[in-house]
């Protein structure tokens, strides 16, 4: 197998040979020009998940760019088919961030392992939800109102112009958003401080 640096030395010989700039090849993929050209110049190294939507887009088979004959088992794709979900932005894993909405990006993600519902990626920021979710970590977001008791969820808070990720605990007739650090203080839930729940959080990614 492939190191990343020549995984990435073959992405960049074959946009070269196709006559791809970097931003059309950005937009094919579904990324923002920035994060490819992070990857391109090294500066981050490049995520294995994304292999299968460079190489359709650069007409070459993913094990061919792996250096690998064939997928091990445990790297065969599910299917052929990606879904492009939207990258809403930071959410804080600390002090409440001011809500973001805008799209910064997308990410293609097979559709096999997908849950259902409106699905959408935030990106966590800051070292509250750590261990559990580290910082920088991409969390996958179901979009819906409640979460069980104990869950984790996207909440908006400050009348809904901050936004955090907590572990929702229902308690006494109070709701507390819960830190998995014990460096930081719950956030207590009240009708003078309301919240609005956006979203579960399902799974996180994280990129070394």
């Amino acid at each position: 197998m492939k190191t990343n640096s020549e995984i990435v030395d073959q992405l960049i010989e074959l946009t070269q040979k196709q006559d791809l700039t970097l931003s059309e090849l950005a937009r094919r993929v579904g990324m923002a020009k920035s994060a490819v050209s992070r990857y391109f110049n090294k500066t981050r190294e490049f995520p294995l998940n994304r292999l299968p939507a460079f190489a359709k887009v650069l007409g070459v088979k993913p094990e061919t760019l792996l250096g690998l004959s064939e997928y091990p088992e445990n790297l065969r794709p599910l299917s052929g088919k990606t879904v492009q979900l939207p990258v809403l932005g930071n959410i804080a894993c600390g002090i409440p961030i001011d809500a973001i909405e805008n799209v910064d990006e997308y990410l293609s993600v097979p559709a096999d392992t997908l849950p259902k519902g409106k699905l959408f990626y935030l990106v966590a920021k800051g070292d509250s939800m750590a261990p559990t979710i580290p910082d920088g970590a991409y969390v996958l977001i179901r979009e819906q109102a409640e979460v069980e008791d104990g869950e984790i969820a996207a909440v908006l808070v400050n009348n809904d112009t901050q936004a955090t990720l907590k572990r929702v605990k229902k308690e006494a007739g109070f709701v507390l958003l819960l830190p998995d650090n014990n460096n930081y203080d719950p956030i207590i839930i009240t009708k003078d401080n309301p919240a609005r729940i956006i979203g579960k959080a399902l799974q996180f990614f994280s990129e070394l």
